[in-house]
This record gives structure tokens, sequence and C-alpha cells, in this order.
């Protein structure tokens, strides 16, 4: 009797032992384009602004729906002189005689104010992928959403972000995938990339905006440097129509009597640690007008950052122009711009 009020007893323990909820579970979600790491270029560009911006930097997407963004900022209301880099090409590659026609000039590079040193600013948010749209939401003071078509590469190893929507941005580019962005390739690398480098672009200046595409960019032209390993330069023997005496060289421009209308082509290293790069370029009509061996004045300056696909293989650049002008604003030059194969 004893012995089956005791079965009784456990039987109804068991059944008013209340049921444990199932362990919470945390689905991951989906990387746009499966894809951890971008490279991205954006800006507000329009053309009767004289408030217009550029971004640069990277996007980091983990599993958790986040997204951590880390930028460099260029902004005509706050405009930045031009940088020294530090970086003087030597004579294997550049010349002190301004007349050689085959090597750019012996001088040292610039690059847009801020970019050698840590970016100016960093933002969280969250991100959705929905088919071929990634939705990134900011959590900053502002309403800032963006919306980018997600393209993968034809051999799997890089994929591109379009821009569809952005509320604050009107041009962006990106290209991501899972190499660290400590990863970056040497100009060697660079320079002996076996692919076609093509140029789209949108740029801003005296109030006008400029898109053109598909422009080729001739990386293998680029002459290396004996000891200066991290840079390349290219002398542009002329230019048709940059350069002329209508535009800026009315003694020794392209349509002169000296009909000097060459470019100076200067691409660098920033960084050993992340994907930073820049190019810079002058017209050597420009320099001479003002009796100087390497220009001071409107340069154009573009910050870079290397595209690095899944092998670690470097396909290119996203980039940005931040060029202020040493007068007004309405001779800023300003522009979001790829450099690379996968267009």
């Amino acid at each position: 009797m004893r012995a089956a009020a005791a079965a009784l007893c456990f039987v109804l323990a068991l059944i008013s032992v209340p049921a444990q909820p199932a362990a919470a579970t945390v689905s991951a979600v989906r990387l746009p384009g499966g894809k951890a790491t971008y490279v991205v270029s954006q800006g507000h560009l329009k053309g009767a602004s004289s408030q217009n911006w550029v971004r640069l930097g990277s996007y980091r997407f983990a599993a958790d729906g986040t997204v951590t963004a880390a930028l460099y900022l260029w902004w005509q209301r706050h405009p930045e002189a031009r940088q020294r880099t530090g970086i003087v090409p030597d004579l294997g590659c550049t010349t002190k005689a301004g007349g050689s026609g085959s090597r750019p000039r012996t001088c040292e590079v610039l690059t847009a104010g801020g970019f050698t040193g840590a970016p100016d600013e960093s933002r969280t948010g969250t991100f959705t992928v929905s088919g071929n749209v990634l939705t990134i939401r900011w959590k900053i003071a502002q309403t800032w959403t963006e919306q980018w078509y997600v393209r993968p590469s034809p051999d799997g190893r890089l994929a591109r972000l379009d821009l569809k929507h952005s509320t604050l941005a009107t041009h962006g580019y990106g290209y991501g995938s899972n190499a660290a962005l400590g990863t970056r390739r040497a100009m060697s690398s660079v320079k002996a990339f076996p692919g076609s480098l093509r140029q789209d672009l949108t740029s801003w200046a005296g109030g006008k905006l400029v898109t053109s595409s598909g422009q080729p960019f001739g990386h293998s032209a680029f002459r290396a440097c004996a000891t200066t390993t991290s840079c390349l330069t290219y002398l542009q023997p002329s230019s048709r129509g940059a350069c002329q005496k209508s535009g800026g060289c009315p003694k020794y421009g392209g349509g002169t009597r000296p009909n000097i209308s060459s470019i100076q082509y200067y691409l660098t290293k920033i960084s050993n640690s992340d994907r930073r790069d820049t190019l810079w370029h002058w017209c050597t009509c420009l320099a001479m007008e003002r009796g100087e061996f390497c220009y001071t004045g409107n340069s154009h300056v573009k910050p870079l950052m290397q595209i690095i696909d899944d092998k670690g293989a470097f396909r290119g650049w996203v980039g940005a122009e931040a060029s202020f002008s040493t007068g007004s604003r309405a001779a800023d030059m300003m522009a979001v711009f790829r450099i690379t194969d996968f267009r």
C-alpha cells in the first residue's frame, strides 16, 4: 500500500512540474552578398549647392544584424587644405629636370586634409537584406537610411553595392569581400594587375555636375620607383581637354606657342595597416605659370581605398576627390568614383 502511494506521489510530482521554455535561439542575419567588409565612397553632390560633401571609408557587417562605419569626411562647409604625405618619389620614377618628357617631377605627394590620420567619424546601425537590396538604418541624431543593390561578381569573390536610395547622399559606390580591412596589396601588385581597370565618376566643379563612365585607367603605364616602392608615377604627355590656354595656362598651356598640356600623376600608399592609397595629379603648365617646380595651387587630391577580394587580390579602388580651392568655394573640385574591373 505504501509502495502504491509512493508511486502515485511520484507520478503527480512529474505531472505538476511546469514545462520549461525552450532556449531562445538567435538566427544569424544574412550578410550582404555574403561579405562582411566593404569599402565605400559616397557623396552629397548637387550642382546648385556649395554645401557638398564626400565620405570615404569602410562598412563592417556582423551576423547579429549590426553594421559599423569608419569614414573620412570632406565638406565644403569646412574646407581642409591639402596635406603632405611625407612621400617623395625617387629619381628612378621622377626627374629634377622639369623638361623631361618621360617622368613626372620629383615632388612630395599631397593628399586631402586629414587622410593620413584616423577617420573623422564612426557610427553604428542595423541592416537587413531583402532579395538583392541592402537597407541600413544608422543610429544617429538625424534620420539616415541607405538602400543599396547588392551585385555578386561572376567569380563570387566580390560583391558590389550600387546606391538605390539614401536620405542624405546622392551618389555612392561600394565593394565587399571577406578579406580583413587590414589586407592590402603593394604598388607592385597594383602595377602588375592583369585585368582592365575602368573609372566611373560623378564630379562637381563650378556649380556643375559631370558624370562619366567606362574611362580606361592605365595602371600598367605607371612607372615603379626604385627605392620609394610605395609610389608609382606617370607623366601623361598631353591632354586635349585639360591644361589648355583657356583653362588657366595662358602662357604655356595647350594652344600656346610652348603648347604644354602634360599632366603629372602620382599614386602612393598612405598606410601599411589598411586599404588607404591616394592619387595626386596636376597640369605641368599650371606650375610653370606660377614659376614653380612643384605645383602648390589647386591640384587634384583623390583619396582611395583598395578593393580586395576574398582571395586577397587587388581589384581596384573606390575613391573621393576633395580638392578645396585656396580661393572661393566655386573653384572647389569634388567627386565620388570607382576604378575597378567589376562594374
